[in-house]
């Protein structure tokens, strides 16, 4: 049961290690792109090449979509972002339970944007923690974390990717400890409790007058989506840029100031330098390619 690219992953492991698996559920598809055309979720394509049988209900409230889910008789559900709620009824509707894998180190981060939060709030390592679900919001017993450490200047996408792989690795590795009898899953404390809200689009402006790593930590806990931005105005208009990629420098001036010719930025504490941008309808590009295009000069404020 999931939706994005970070669960596929984690079916196709499930595949290759030889399991059964009777059904995958997935979001149903959405309109997208320019023309709006219904496009399926990643899950979903890959499941329908695999030849799974492919389940795209909008609730799993109705009791014909949980006498549809019982009737797979399946011995447990892996559920990795699948993105809708589970009830009680599906929660208890297979034989050993539910198994999602959630990307970090609970009860840390808790929610909707763990992994982004993890970046945004500068912490130096997560996990990619295997939970038995319960109907609180990742309460769940935890039967196995994979550790994984956050670079410095690891962007959320990079991190993504790196937890989607060490996930679908885990998540096989606590099918067979189930399949044995031997999957251990204890309680989560109740110290340390965290919950990694939804990003919203008012976070993503960057505010310079906060200090050059809660700064550069916003530009890579939101990279590459939604993006972190700043405005410039010239010839009384503004554009937007995305900022992708940053560095912390040393560095002082006015909050917001450009401080050299490769887009050095003060902030209210320390400096940070601006690596990877991305203008209005254009592609993502190194900061000298966008500067050749779109002088920046020294002393601009941002």
């Amino acid at each position: 049961m999931g939706t994005p690219e970070f669960a596929v992953p984690t079916l196709a492991e499930i595949v290759g290690a030889g399991h059964d698996v009777v059904a995958a559920y997935s979001q149903p598809p959405r309109a997208a792109g320019r023309g709006m055309a219904e496009r399926k979720s990643p899950v979903q394509v890959f499941a329908e090449a695999a030849g799974i049988p492919m389940f795209t209900p909008t609730r799993l409230r109705d009791a014909d979509q949980q006498a549809i889910f019982a009737a797979h008789n399946a011995d447990a559900a892996v559920v990795v972002a699948y993105g809708l709620l589970l009830p009680q009824p599906i929660l208890e509707g297979t034989r050993l339970g539910c198994y999602n894998l959630h990307p970090s180190i609970l009860p840390r981060w808790r929610g909707a944007a763990p992994i982004q939060r993890a970046v945004m709030a500068g912490d130096a390592d997560t996990a990619a923690t295997i939970m038995r679900m319960e109907a609180g919001l990742d309460t769940g017993p935890v039967c196995l974390a994979e550790p994984v450490a956050i670079a410095a200047d690891e962007t959320a996408g990079e991190l993504h990717d790196v937890l989607a792989a060490r996930g679908a690795s885990a998540m096989v590795r606590a099918l067979a400890a189930l399949e044995r009898g031997t999957l251990d899953c204890q309680p989560q404390g109740d110290d340390g409790i965290l919950y990694a809200d939804k990003i919203d689009k008012a976070e993503a402006r960057i505010d310079f007058a906060r200090s050059a790593r809660d700064v550069h930590n916003l530009i890579r806990g939101i990279s590459p989506f939604p993006g972190a931005w700043f405005e410039i105005e010239r010839d009384g208009k503004r554009e937007r840029f995305k900022v992708l990629r940053s560095q912390l420098v040393a560095g002082r001036g006015a909050p917001g100031e450009v401080l050299d010719d490769a887009l050095t930025v003060a902030c209210g504490e320390g400096a940070i330098r601006i690596v990877e941008l991305q203008r209005a309808g254009k592609k993502p590009m190194p900061v000298d390619e966008v500067l050749r295009g779109f002088p920046i000069p020294l002393g601009t404020r941002l």
